[in-house]
């Protein structure tokens, strides 16, 4: 008997848990900057969707710019049709835009207190160097608000 009770709150903790995720609730693997060379920094930028500006770090050498996105506790999801351009970051904008030229999610890269350079390749292509600083604007382009 109390196994079986011990079981049922395991297992309703578990939901919850993920529910919480599921939810939102979930916060990014380390909520400000990396230090030193623990891992990449990643700064997505909301405001021109009325949001702030949010640093995490994702930790250790992630192997992409997905992966970096994703291990500093973001979600995102690709324009319909179009693999590998991102349509929304932790669900914004709302409904997908299409990632028309007016306004996409623009990526960057940059070092800690330098300034933000234009990605020339993809999220899924490029490898960022632990200590480094990855960037997200949504906008026509413009670099984060917020230096690297």
């Amino acid at each position: 008997m109390k196994t079986a009770i011990r079981r049922t709150a395991a297992a309703s903790a578990v939901g919850l848990a993920a529910a919480a995720i599921l939810a939102g609730g979930a916060s990014p693997a380390q909520a400000a900057a990396c230090s030193g060379t623990s891992g990449v920094t990643v700064v997505v930028d909301f405001t021109a969707l009325g949001g702030s500006v949010q640093t995490a770090c994702a930790l250790g050498d992630p192997t992409s710019g997905l992966t970096a996105l994703t291990g500093a506790g973001f979600s995102y999801a690709f324009v319909p049709r179009q693999p590998g351009f991102i349509c929304r970051i932790n669900t914004l904008p709302n409904p997908c835009n299409g990632a028309p030229v007016s306004a996409y999610w623009s990526y960057w890269h940059g070092t800690p207190g330098g300034t933000w350079s234009y990605s020339s390749s993809g999220a899924g292509s490029y490898n960022p160097a632990p200590g480094t600083v990855e960037g997200w604007a949504f906008g026509a382009g413009t670099a984060p608000t917020q230096a690297p």
